[in-house]
């Protein structure tokens, strides 16, 4: 793809927006205060940080972040948020009454505008197999609950949010080999989930164990219509790997979407601590190739008249929109150099 002057320059002030028409780049949460003087605008919310603590891997953190309304100056720069917090609450809870999280929705709708996008994860307890409850995984008594996930996600997430919603993503734990299910077992449940739900082409499946990545599993989400989401992730293959192990196919025919995690090898708690306060990017944090495999990824899916959702992660390197601005200047054929 030859080198756009305009894009370029809208590149380097972090805005993303226009790249593709089949081509959207977002990050995995917003309202980080590392971003300030990339998206958001020093002068605007310096003095308006909420301060919070946060114990990951058992060491205490301090974050920063500003206030919900900032996301109108987040759009401003990309085309899509992913929005992970439903991930850890569903939005009613067994009675029916909105939860936080409900509320927390509804009041980053009141600053949405035409044409912004979300990616809403769907909350964990419906989607993993085994929870971690105290100290321990137990058993999830509410997987694959098509009521459960109708009432407590689906139907309040579309009363807030319907204009805007662009994808769900269901994911999955990691399965260690004791406690995975057989392929044929995995697939009848997923068939059964997905037969249940209402039908919908928003819908994507994060798989974080290898051994799913294949032919019964896959068959089901092409029978459904449900992407298979290629995740960066700590023990998955690459992406280009991910992607040959589909048959390098997009199997929802709405869109496709990526998720830039975390490194390869490296957990969850690692990258959060190298990361934060995630305002720059780590050297030697960056697995070789990310770039490189999104975007030939993402130049297959606009060929095959698909369109890609890209989701960056601070923790993949250290800052969602340094990574950003690479994975966009390798979409325009440009390197940093030349940038």
């Amino acid at each position: 793809m030859g080198m756009d002057t305009a894009k370029m320059t809208g590149i380097e002030a972090f805005r993303f927006r226009d790249l593709h028409p089949s081509f959207v780049l977002g990050t995995a949460s917003d309202r980080y205060a590392g971003w300030i003087g990339q998206i958001y605008t020093r002068e605007r919310w310096a003095g308006g940080l909420i301060r919070r603590a946060k114990t990951v891997g058992g060491k205490p953190f301090v974050e920063e972040v500003l206030p919900v309304d900032s996301v109108q100056e987040y759009f401003e720069h990309f085309g899509t948020l992913e929005l992970d917090f439903t991930f850890y609450m569903p939005l009613r809870d067994s009675r029916g009454e909105p939860t936080r999280v409900f509320h927390l929705l509804r009041a980053y709708s009141q600053h949405l505008r035409d044409g912004d996008r979300l990616v809403l994860k769907a909350p964990q307890t419906i989607f993993a197999k085994h929870l971690y409850r105290r100290g321990d995984y137990v058993e999830n008594r509410d997987y694959l609950n098509p009521e459960v996930f109708i009432r407590q996600f689906y139907e309040p997430a579309l009363t807030v949010l319907n204009p805007w919603l662009d994808a769900i993503v269901f994911e999955q734990e990691y399965q260690r080999k004791e406690s995975r299910t057989p392929l044929a077992e995995a697939a009848a449940a997923l068939e059964a989930f997905f037969k249940a739900i209402p039908a919908d082409d928003r819908y994507h499946v994060e798989f974080r164990t290898e051994t799913l990545l294949t032919g019964p599993v896959l068959e089901v989400l092409k029978r459904y219509g449900v992407g298979q989401v290629l995740s960066h992730w700590t023990w998955l293959p690459t992406l280009s790997r991910q992607f040959s192990l589909s048959g390098k196919r997009f199997l929802n025919k709405k869109g496709a979407v990526i998720r830039l995690m975390t490194p390869k090898g490296m957990r969850y708690e690692d990258a959060y601590a190298r990361a934060h306060p995630f305002n720059k990017l780590v050297s030697g944090m960056e697995s070789p190739g990310m770039v490189e495999d999104t975007t030939r990824i993402v130049t297959a899916a606009i060929e095959a008249g698909t369109r890609i959702t890209v989701i960056v992660n601070n923790r993949a390197g250290g800052n969602a929109p340094l990574l950003a601005q690479q994975i966009a200047r390798s979409f325009l054929g440009a390197s940093p150099e030349a940038a």
